[in-house]
């Protein structure tokens, strides 16, 4: 859509379709240039309804018959809707024939080609690009789809559910007949047509019943997809044990494409993916590749019951199908790293992403509730808030009924609402109604205003210890900062789990006033005013506080820990995440201190013996030594401010990194020679954690020799580089030389680059390694600029794009923010190039903005003109114009 085209859509003024659609038989006759579809619908009106006109949704379509019961009809086509009128009574069928063209679709959204093949990508609202439909998700229909393409240029043609038959057709052309018994919304429909090869495994589920798991890629990558696929296998195994939720096609495939907007898309049995969360092997992908295959698998596994099997009312319960099923994602691979302090890092590694994508969208122009109000681009709520956050607002439900009680609301969830459209109310209630006594039933109301209130809410706590009557008081209170359109909030319902350590760094039994005896020494306290107090018996040493245990609720806590508390925490706590916490506060502290005085940070003995303690710590695992030990991100580090000035957060940081270098030197030697990985590759947790920390020390390594320009370590990265067995080891080391600077950065780069120019998904990471180098006088900015001419480099593949772009807007504030203002007019060129490519890679750009009114001078208002200059661009697509607009909104 252009200016002027578009409507708010709100989300009270949601009315169930005057038609429903049962079922659809779609023929595609497969051309690049010209595809033909028909599409035989058996349409239903609703007794409901106060209108008899049927309005089909549209876009870039070429419209050539319409029949009512095989009758032509009258009809029109206005505001991009077919519209007809003086229909059937109550039923009728209703074929359409259309043609669209796949090869100029640059928005990669409908029916798109890419090398050499087709594919599909219909949520949200993409399948109106390839027929005229009732393009909306609570319109749910049984499919049955027949592909006919060139024989031997697409060998393999796929749909969703179950293959009916398949045969030749005449001038070498072939067909495939596919059948999806489950009724589905349009924007679960895909289907692929390419030269294609297929890595199979047969698996029995627990009920007996036998399936047949593909993963499908071009020639060549076949050896790429064996993560892929036991990730898919362990993944259907998970759902069974965990929920009792079995697979229910004969089949289960998952398709790889390069050329895809999103990370990858659940389509009832035929899953498309981006290659990037399909293909690894130990010679091409990051230990952090392996991880997010594992994560992404599931996830869109995952969604066959939590998204398809029971799916949206409407596109504002976005968040229903997608912040439940990020939340069993992150849970089934908690529970494939099996121990618990593996389990801990999984969930730190979670909490960092939330804080540094979704708190800042929570303070800024595009704030918006779990579930939002209104939208002007569906696309544009894809968003940290309605994945990230929606995840957090499931857990809290978990942790309020318990693991047992969230599993019993699970299944009762499905006895009502199986094949149903319904919203995250349904949903609650379900889970609510399975745990009649718990806090979440009792306060359920309460609670969903966590989906219907914007902003991340503060909670501040003070503690006061009576020594006389062993007593502890704790008192917590809640707050949460207005948002656009929202400037008056109502208490939340926050689970806040809890411990005390007692100095003597033993946990200390928890007694509430007005309780018999103690109940462990931790447990769950519900903050639902705007000020509790909560007051405990029989403390008696002074204890410190650990609050938020296991980042119990997505807040931010405000406490008045010392130093000392912190390190006490640091050195004793029972919970991994608060022990991580104290240390990341610890260096926050620190760096806050200086940001905000002269600018210069000194290391005090004190910061620097925790952090030599924690390397050196016997218990501790190597995955959990490098996060405490990795400083906050300088993104992160902004958000603690008021007025951000970047290339000030930018320089204390670095000078913190290089004291570190320097002062805990001999600690990053020896966790580099103790912790070498043996033996061959595996992407296990502690071989992982073990490879983290090893080129966690390197780059520190690397840093002080440049500092002083000795040749030693860098030279020992370089041979590191040439003679590493698996990429995470290789890639380690290429980084510590970049982020370094060193001077056998360039030969290594280019080393690098001639070892695998060939593979796409190594190139993107050479582009983004480049990108978000730590900026040193206008280097890493001029080498982007440069970048964005290398014969290898295309805006129009959004991979490519967002391995140097969006990797350098998003992830290197130093190089971005510049004071001549070239990274904003940079920034505004790029949205305006990819708007008239691709809409929703060019909105996921725009965001890049969203804080610059948080910026100091002369940043601020260089920004600010940079972003009046694209919402001046006279032809903007829906989606940038709602980002753009938002954003300059007072």
């Amino acid at each position: 859509m252009r200016e002027g085209t578009a409507t708010v859509i709100r989300r009270e003024d949601y009315a169930a379709p005057a038609y429903w659609i049962r079922s659809v038989e779609l023929t595609f006759d497969l051309d690049p240039v010209k595809t033909l579809v028909t599409n035989r619908m058996q349409v239903e009106r609703n007794p409901h309804a106060t209108t008899q006109t049927l309005r089909l949704d549209g876009e870039d379509l070429n419209l050539l018959r319409v029949l009512v019961n095989g009758e032509s009809v009258s009809f029109r086509v206005e505001n991009q809707q077919l519209v007809l009128e003086n229909l059937p009574a109550e039923s009728f069928t209703l074929e359409l024939r259309n043609t669209c063209s796949p090869e100029k679709n640059t928005q990669l959204s409908g029916l798109y080609t890419s090398s050499g093949g087709f594919f599909t990508q219909c949520e949200a609202q993409g399948f109106r690009r390839i027929t005229y439909f009732l393009d909306r998700p609570d319109v749910m229909a049984v499919y049955t789809v027949t592909l006919k393409a060139d024989r031997a240029k697409y060998p393999v043609l796929l749909s969703n559910g179950n293959l009916v038959e398949q045969g030749p057709l005449d001038n070498g052309k072939h067909y495939a007949k596919w059948h999806d018994p489950f009724p589905k919304p349009s924007y679960l429909f895909a289907l692929v047509a390419a030269k294609l090869v297929c890595r199979e495994q047969k698996i029995r589920a627990a009920s007996g019943r036998e399936h047949l798991l593909q993963v499908y890629v071009r020639a060549g990558d076949l050896d790429k997809t064996e993560h892929a696929m036991h990730s898919l296998i362990a993944s259907v195994a998970w759902d069974e044990r965990r929920f009792g939720l079995s697979l229910d096609l004969d089949r289960f495939m998952i398709v790889a494409v390069s050329d895809f907007n999103m990370g990858a898309m659940e389509n009832k049995g035929l899953n498309i993916f981006n290659t990037k969360y399909v293909l690894a092997n130990p010679a091409t992908a990051t230990d952090v590749d392996h991880a997010g295959i594992e994560s992404v698998v599931g996830h869109e596994y995952f969604h066959n019951w939590t998204g398809n099997r029971v799916t949206c009312r409407d596109w504002f319960q976005l968040s229903l199908k997608e912040g439940l099923t990020v939340f069993r994602d992150q849970e089934f691979s908690q529970d494939l790293a099996g121990t618990p302090s593996a389990r801990a890092v999984k969930r730190i590694d979670d909490v960092r992403t939330l804080r540094q994508h979704q708190f800042p969208e929570d303070a800024g122009p595009m704030a918006h509730p779990v579930r939002p109000d209104s939208y002007l681009a569906i696309d544009n709520f894809y968003t940290a808030t309605v994945y990230d956050k929606g995840a957090e607002v499931v857990r809290m439900m978990q942790t309020l009924v318990g693991r047992d009680g969230f599993a019993r609301g699970m299944t009762l969830y499905f006895e009502r609402h199986d094949g149903q459209a319904v919203t995250c109310d349904d949903f609650a209630q379900a889970i609510a109604d399975a745990n009649p006594g718990s806090a979440l039933a009792h306060k359920l109301e309460q609670f969903k205003r966590w989906y219907s209130q914007a902003g991340t809410p503060r909670v501040a706590a003070r503690g006061l210890y009576n020594a006389e009557m062993r007593t502890y008081t704790l008192e917590l209170s809640q707050h949460c900062p207005p948002t656009p359109g929202q400037s008056e909030k109502q208490p939340f319902v926050i689970p806040v789990a809890l411990g005390l350590v007692g100095r003597n760094a033993q946990p200390l039994p928890l007694q509430l006033v007005g309780e018999n005896a103690p109940a462990g020494t931790e447990r769950v306290l519900v903050l639902s005013e705007a000020a509790q107090r909560f007051e405990f018996t029989g403390i008696e040493v002074e204890p410190v506080p650990s609050l938020l245990r296991g980042f119990s609720a997505p807040v931010i806590l405000e406490d008045t820990l010392s130093d000392a508390d912190l390190l006490t925490l640091l050195a004793h706590d029972a919970d991994p995440f608060n022990r991580w916490e104290a240390g990341q506060r610890l260096a926050l502290n620190r760096l806050l201190a200086a940001i905000k005085g002269d600018g210069v940070l000194q290391l005090d003995g004190a910061y620097v013996d925790a952090m030599r303690a924690v390397i050196r710590h016997p218990a501790l695992d190597a995955a959990f030594k490098e996060l405490v030990l990795t400083l906050p991100g300088e993104s992160y580090i902004a958000e603690q401010l008021e007025e951000v000035d970047p290339q000030r957060i930018h320089a204390v940081r670095e000078s913190m990194r290089l004291q570190l270098a320097h002062a805990l030197h001999a600690e990053w030697e020896w966790a580099y020679e103790v912790h070498q990985d043996q033996g061959g590759y595996s992407p296990d947790p502690v071989s992982t954690g073990r490879r983290a920390l090893v080129s966690l020390s390197l780059a520190y390594l690397c840093l002080a020799a440049a500092e002083k320009q000795v040749p030693l370590w860098p030279g020992k990265a370089y041979q590191r580089f040439k003679d590493a067995g698996n990429m995470t080891d290789r890639l380690g080391a290429l980084s510590a030389l970049v982020g370094a600077h060193s001077e056998l950065a360039a030969p290594a780069l280019e080393r690098f680059h001639a070892m695998f120019r060939d593979e796409a998904l190594v190139v993107d990471k050479w582009f983004a390694l480049q990108a978000t180098a730590p900026e040193k006088g206008g280097r890493v900015f001029a080498r982007v600029k440069t970048l964005m001419s290398h014969p290898d480099f295309s805006l129009r593949n959004p991979n490519r794009a967002r391995s140097l772009v969006t990797a350098l807007c998003f992830s290197n504030p130093a190089a971005f923010h510049r004071t001549d203002a070239a990274g904003y007019v940079f920034w505004a060129e790029r949205v305006l190039e990819l708007d008239a490519i691709n809409p929703q890679l060019a909105a996921r750009l725009a965001r890049a903005m969203d804080r610059w009114k948080q910026l100091a001078e002369p940043y601020r208002s260089a920004a600010r003109e940079a972003i009046a200059r694209v919402a001046a661009k006279g032809e903007l697509s829906d989606d940038v114009r709602e980002i753009v607009t938002r954003a300059l909104a007072d």
